[in-house]
């Protein structure tokens, strides 16, 4: 991945990113090919020397069958956003000024591991479930399903475990944009309220270059 030092994140900044992501890309190099499949994955940092993402996939999808040359990658993003260059103030000075995307990702590698086992599935979904449902007024769990029902599906998907070996990650957040301009991105993005707006916006303030200097 091309990552310009300004936008180079910290490393807690990523490790709230892989521990705050939604649905992320599997992509593997097999004998057929490339393969990806979209999957909710959860961050263990404690896996590893590098942590793992664990998640699980249809027993269908042939993805966790085929064997994997190299490493395996997921892609993980976070907020993300179309920026106007008419929200930069140097517009009305010189007009050298461009649209640009603003974003959160990063870009994990490691070694695929299969868990064709019942306990660690539901022990991973149980814990998938629980992040997910926390917001909700009344969250589900997976003890209000019949345990036949459970057992079923829990037949009928397999765990899959990224074990990390290294991070690649890319925060473009207009920091490398004057200050002036970096306050317009902000001030435009909770003027216009798309989905994810509010979360670029405060991202940006997060990874505001001029934040604390005079």
């Amino acid at each position: 991945m091309y990552v310009p030092k300004h936008f180079a994140p910290p490393e807690q900044a990523v490790r709230d990113l892989l521990a705050h992501q939604e649905a992320s890309d599997l992509i593997t190099m097999t004998p057929r090919g490339l393969l990806a499949t979209l999957l909710p994955f959860e961050y263990d940092p404690d896996a590893g020397a590098h942590g793992s993402l664990i998640g699980h996939m249809a027993r269908g999808n042939d993805q966790w069958r085929e064997p994997v040359q190299g490493e395996a990658m997921v892609i993980v993003r976070g907020p993300e956003a179309y920026i106007t260059p008419s929200w930069y103030a140097t517009k009305a000075e010189h007009h050298r000024v461009v649209p640009t995307w603003n974003y959160m990702t990063a870009h994990v590698y490691g070694q695929l591991v299969v868990h064709d086992d019942a306990a660690w599935i539901e022990a991973q979904i149980r814990r998938l479930a629980d992040r997910h449902e926390a917001g909700h007024e009344e969250p589900w769990s997976v003890d209000q399903a019949p345990a036949d029902f459970v057992g079923r599906q829990l037949r009928a998907v397999v765990g899959v475990e990224v074990v990390i070996s290294r991070v690649e990650a890319k925060f473009k957040l207009s920091q490398n944009q004057p200050r002036e301009n970096v306050e317009g991105v902000v001030a435009g993005l909770e003027a216009r309220g798309r989905a994810d707006d509010s979360a670029v916006a405060a991202a940006v303030r997060a990874h505001d270059p001029y934040a604390g200097r005079p």
